[in-house]
């Protein structure tokens, strides 16, 4: 059996809502071999990790939960539950408290030793920098230090492979991510991405839900 380079290989971040999985099916149509990589941080939308794994598993693809330390993320209203989740029904301006201190980093950080450990020279992120919360893990600053540091910090990049991260969505708005998606067949329906679900169900007023009713308005294309 001929082995598959890791230029050929890929990881993507699999958070189960829009974004992420629109570069999952983004990243299948390029690559030869892909996995994904999900994280458990005690997130109130927890379901989102149940649609990674559906996701996933629909498309034959591995997918690898890594629980993190329910201790090290504070004061955030995704995973503090003594503070709610903004319900303004609007896109605030700012940093919300819906910011998860160096989430990205850390993710980023994990896929890094993921992907170097079994040969995958390939690394995707959904991170979006013009409809986004302000969040400063997803700006093209931070992803481009990211990827001078991973050079500098890794075997892969100091033998001079590197592993690569591709953000495909860092320029687009979400109406344009929701026309990649549908032009990608991506089942929007088995997405999610509310930050407070009530019983599974998107709440329709968190930030997340406006951007996504956003999108798929202003795309003209029927989220289901």
């Amino acid at each position: 059996m001929q082995k598959i380079s890791a230029e050929k290989k890929a990881l993507i971040i699999l958070s189960g809502g829009l974004d992420s999985t629109v570069c999952l099916y983004f990243a299948r149509e390029k690559y030869t071999e892909i996995e994904t990589i999900s994280f458990d941080y005690s997130q109130k939308h927890k379901i989102e990790l149940q649609k990674a794994r559906r996701i996933a598993g629909q498309l034959g693809v591995r997918n690898t939960k890594i629980k993190i330390d329910t201790g090290i993320f504070q004061n955030s209203s995704l995973v503090d539950k003594s503070i709610p989740v903004p319900k303004k029904g609007k896109v605030s301006s700012g940093i919300p408290n819906t910011y998860v201190p160096g989430r990205n980093l850390l993710f980023l950080s994990y896929a890094v030793s993921f992907a170097e450990s079994r040969g995958i020279g390939n690394i995707f992120i959904g991170v979006n920098a013009l409809d986004y919360s302000g969040y400063p893990d997803c700006r093209p600053e931070f992803i481009s230090a990211f990827e001078k540091t991973v050079a500098l910090g890794t075997k892969e990049g100091v033998g001079g492979k590197g592993i690569q991260i591709h953000t495909p969505l860092l320029h687009l708005n979400k109406k344009e991510i929701v026309e990649l998606g549908k032009k990608l067949k991506v089942p929007f329906g088995k997405t999610h991405s509310c930050y407070d679900p009530i019983d599974g169900k998107p709440c329709g007023k968190c930030e997340s839900c406006v951007l996504r009713k956003k999108g798929f308005a202003e795309a003209g294309i029927l989220d289901e």
